[in-house]
């Protein structure tokens, strides 16, 4: 099969005189299952439907998104597989001048918030036709939410876009129905009912029996209710039992319907058989390709959905909680394609998801009666409940290993380490060091003190030693040189200073040594991001201590590489002000040896403290007293 068209040209030699779909993206085109517009457009055309792509739109010319004329049915559109402001700014809000997702790896190629830009430009070029939003940037946008870049509460992006229905989360169920309905001749004003979308509708035509947040206004001027509003989007994110929800925007009520139902093992089967090309599309050969598509193209996705909920992660409020798995048999038939492709090696890159070692759910009543409200599965400590299994994860890799042309099967996708240590039976763990591992484990423990991951959602650090010691242990058993390399974040809500000097000791005491760090980003949606803004804790409403200014951040992110040279005056400036000065010096137990300017600094003050000791002492003698009495002082 041949890419979808993009041009006229290619329109006219498929015989297509008009599109069902035109969708418009943020990204390069890539035809390959790990993005969602060679999903989604796939599985329109799977159904029967046109679709025609325009990446990356000029959008300082609004005739660009008729560039293939006007569709039939509906214009879709997305920012592209990540948040436009995140791809262009980083935590400091510096501009990236790269963007992975476009030709050449350079930026500025799509605009500042890229799906509300496009809708606007679909809505101006042509008003009678539907838009249909969808993908990340808008999914984790729908409701009232802060907004990092301009520092304030903003309203749901459908406020300001202008498109007729947002589809959230994963939308192939979502976007076939919608199209079977519009095809069918309904209005896209009267399709109010899908499960996995959201819409604007005058107060007066708001659904019975939703859920209400605290409105756009009421959670703009005041953080408790902001954390509240928070609270409730999530306790309803669930496909069982999940309500519709509405929040009032101005003039206007936001309704979000339930959940999308996931597809079930069969449907992702179909979804993953497609005929993509795997790969970007040729006409930017001549710019080099696109380079998000590398460490994709051999690689292997078998889950969706992450039961591990960590508060900074947008998995749980986009993708959901819920654990769905393609079929063995599928992920061997995408495998062995995997082979026959002519730049192959023999390496599967990865074959993982979310969360790579995750084939079943986390308990077996979350199926009939949905996930926990406001609980966790894996933290603090694990459920009673939980079911650790990774039989059959163990048997499918065993397969992929001995497939023809198969030389290595990585697992580069998250492990969670505190799910695998909890399996009584150690064989996975064996295999995964012996078979899967390029010399190193790469896993999430983000940090050490207890107070920090309660607020991450994470599991506190001795799952991460007791993992840590039986990795190492099996290591030597197999006579292999291999090492775990663990994601660390700093400026997390809930770490001070003193925490993340905790945190440099740790790194020290077990030799660790991050070349990078990641400090906190507040992203649209997440759990962490309320906690940012509000500096309350949604599920308790408990003041939690928020680092900000850049001066603060700065020297959280240096300790945990406090081992560099260029880092060492900041380090030792960062300890001075945490009152840690006892881990300036030589040794073990120290953090950083004090360099000259230190050492000065501190003969100075301990000079200056000796004169005013010494002054202290003359004043209180018995001779300085007597003259006192005598008039003379």
């Amino acid at each position: 099969m041949a890419f979808m068209p993009i041009s006229k040209q290619d329109m006219k030699e498929r015989g297509i005189e008009q599109l069902d779909f035109v969708y418009i993206i943020g990204d390069a085109y890539v035809d390959h299952p790990s993005f969602g517009v060679a999903i989604i457009s796939r599985v329109l055309e799977h159904h029967g439907y046109t679709v025609g792509i325009i990446p990356q739109p000029d959008w300082n010319d609004p005739t660009e998104v008729l560039r293939l004329g006007k569709p039939r049915l509906a214009f879709l559109v997305t920012a592209g597989n990540i948040d436009s402001m995140v791809s262009h700014y980083t935590v400091a809000k510096k501009k990236r001048s790269d963007d992975l997702y476009s030709a050449g790896g350079k930026g500025g190629k799509r605009p500042d918030r890229a799906a509300t830009v496009y809708c606007r430009m679909c809505k101006n070029a042509a008003p009678e036709i539907p838009v249909l939003c969808g993908g990340l940037e808008v999914s984790l946008r729908r409701f009232a939410h802060y907004d990092y870049w301009k520092n304030e509460v903003i309203p749901s992006v459908l406020v300001d876009c202008g498109a007729d229905l947002l589809m959230f989360g994963m939308g192939e169920h979502s976007v076939v129905e919608i199209a079977d309905r519009l095809n069918a001749g309904e209005d896209v004003h009267t399709i109010l009912d899908v499960r996995g979308t959201c819409y604007l509708c005058d107060p007066v035509d708001t659904p019975y029996g939703a859920v209400q947040c605290p409105s756009y206004k009421e959670v703009k001027e005041n953080k408790v209710l902001y954390a509240k509003a928070c609270r409730i989007q999530y306790d309803q994110q669930d496909e069982v039992y999940g309500k519709t929800i509405i929040q009032r925007q101005g003039d206007k009520m936001l309704v979000q319907n339930p959940p999308a139902l996931s597809l079930t093992t069969e449907e992702l089967d179909e979804v993953y058989a497609l005929p993509y090309e795997r790969t970007y599309h040729p006409i930017y050969e001549k710019e080099g390709g696109v380079p998000s598509i590398k460490e994709v193209r051999f690689s292997i996705t078998h889950n969706r959905g992450c039961f591990g909920f960590c508060n900074f992660c947008s998995i749980a409020l986009h993708q959901g909680r819920k654990i769905t798995c393609r079929s063995e048999q599928s992920v061997i038939d995408e495998a062995v394609k995997l082979t026959k492709l002519k730049d192959f090696k023999g390496y599967i890159h990865d074959v993982g998801g979310p969360t790579a070692n995750f084939r079943r759910p986390s308990c077996d009543k979350q199926l009939t009666m949905g996930l926990c409200k406001g609980k966790k599965c894996l933290a603090p400590k694990p459920c009673p409940n939980l079911v650790v299994d990774h039989t059959e994860y163990l048997h499918m890799l065993r397969k992929l290993r001995r497939l023809d042309g198969v030389k290595k099967v990585f697992i580069r996708s998250g492990i969670r380490y505190d799910y695998l240590i909890e399996d009584k039976d150690e064989e996975f763990m064996k295999e995964l060091i012996e078979h899967h591992i390029s010399g190193q484990l790469k896993v999430a423990p983000e940090h050490c003190s207890a107070a920090v991951l309660d607020k991450m959602g994470k599991p506190h650090i001795e799952a991460y030693k007791k993992f840590q010691k039986k990795f190492y242990e099996i290591t030597k058993q197999k006579g292999r040189d291999q090492y775990l390399i663990p994601y660390l974040m700093s400026s997390h809500p809930g770490s001070r200073l003193s925490d993340a000097v905790e945190l440099a000791m740790f790194l020290k005491q077990n030799n660790i040594r991050p070349e990078q760090v990641q400090d906190f980003y507040p992203t649209p949606g997440t759990l962490s991001t309320c906690m940012f803004y509000t500096e309350l804790d949604p599920y308790t409403l408990e003041p939690v201590y928020v680092a900000k200014k850049p001066e603060e951040k700065a020297m959280q992110r240096v300790l945990l590489q406090y081992y560099k040279p260029e880092n060492k005056q900041k380090v030792i400036a960062a300890l001075v002000k945490a009152n840690r000065r006892d881990l300036i010096g030589n040794g073990p137990d120290k953090l950083v040896v004090p360099d000259s300017e230190y050492l000065k600094k501190e003969k100075t003050k301990k000079a200056n403290n000796g004169r005013n000791s010494s002054t202290v002492n003359k004043k209180g003698s018995a001779k300085w007293q007597k003259d006192r009495r005598k008039g003379k002082r």
